[in-house]
């Protein structure tokens, strides 16, 4: 008799638990200030997904588009294989530096990054 494995113990997450941690943390403070942009008048969020979602369901839709997004960095980095898996994290991981930075700066100055380095704007 042969038991076949299910597809789901395949799943593994990508070996390093800092780069893992370090995703966690900054998808947090970047839902926080996601969800700041839709309370402050002077700031305003770019995602159209997020947007539909407050539209929808308000503040909680800003909650559950951060948590698909979360979803699908998690799910994305248990299917590839290692060294894809942490390369993979490791992108997600400098893109959301780059979000997270945006974000606070522009809820602390009013300006995004790209207006504050001189790039745009």
């Amino acid at each position: 008799m042969t038991v076949e494995a299910s597809p789901l113990r395949k799943l593994d997450p990508p070996e390093s638990a800092g780069l893992r941690l370090t995703f966690l943390v900054l998808w947090g403070i970047d839902a926080v200030a996601a969800t700041l942009f839709f309370l402050v008048p002077y700031a305003t969020e770019l995602n159209p997904v997020t947007v539909f979602f407050y539209e929808l369901i308000g503040l909680p839709g800003v909650a559950l588009a951060a948590i698909c997004y979360a979803a699908i960095v998690v799910v994305i980095g248990h299917v590839l294989s290692d060294p894809m898996d942490v390369r993979f994290v490791s992108i997600v991981v400098i893109l959301y530096v780059g979000f997270v930075a945006n974000n606070l700066l522009l809820l602390l100055y009013r300006q995004p990054l790209p207006e504050l380095l001189g790039i745009w704007g």
